[in-house]
């Protein structure tokens, strides 16, 4: 039996702007529309036995100016980067350097506990562990012979 899929011209047309979206993202790479280049910062996420090690790129940042919250199973980054003064008296060829806010919230694989979480800022990069609660950690079971 033959099934039948209604045509939608709206889904392809949001399916024909996606494909374009990936083109160029591959061609130019992350960040090629103006809104994108600082928006949202590249985060690595892994988690070990005993915790849960986010990484992001954060270059030209201070560590004052880095906010980092909790809530649930949600982690959330957000900052500011402060803008240098302008050169009134020269005329710019390139201005690609950003400044302004940003906020990326993630969900996190498993509970943790926050209040132990450590992080730490170096060369461009925050290094944030956060320990997994108690009762999701491994426990070793030893079986003691009669």
């Amino acid at each position: 039996m033959a099934n039948l899929v209604r045509f939608e011209p709206i889904r392809e047309m949001v399916r024909m702007s996606d494909a374009m979206d990936r083109l160029f993202e591959n061609f130019y790479g992350r960040g090629w529309r103006d809104n994108d280049l600082f928006d949202i910062p590249s985060v690595d996420m892994y988690q070990t036995e005993n915790d849960i090690v986010v990484k992001a790129s954060l270059p030209g940042m201070k560590a004052e100016d880095i906010q980092i919250s909790v809530v649930g199973d949600v982690l959330t980054l957000r900052g500011e980067m402060k803008a240098d003064e302008e050169v009134k008296e020269a005329s710019y060829h390139i201005r690609e350097r950003r400044s302004g806010s940003f906020s990326r919230s993630m969900p996190l694989p498993s509970a943790v506990q926050s209040d132990k979480a450590k992080a730490e800022f170096e060369n461009g990069v925050l290094t944030l562990t956060l320990p997994k609660a108690e009762e999701l950690r491994p426990k070793t079971i030893t079986v003691k012979a009669k």
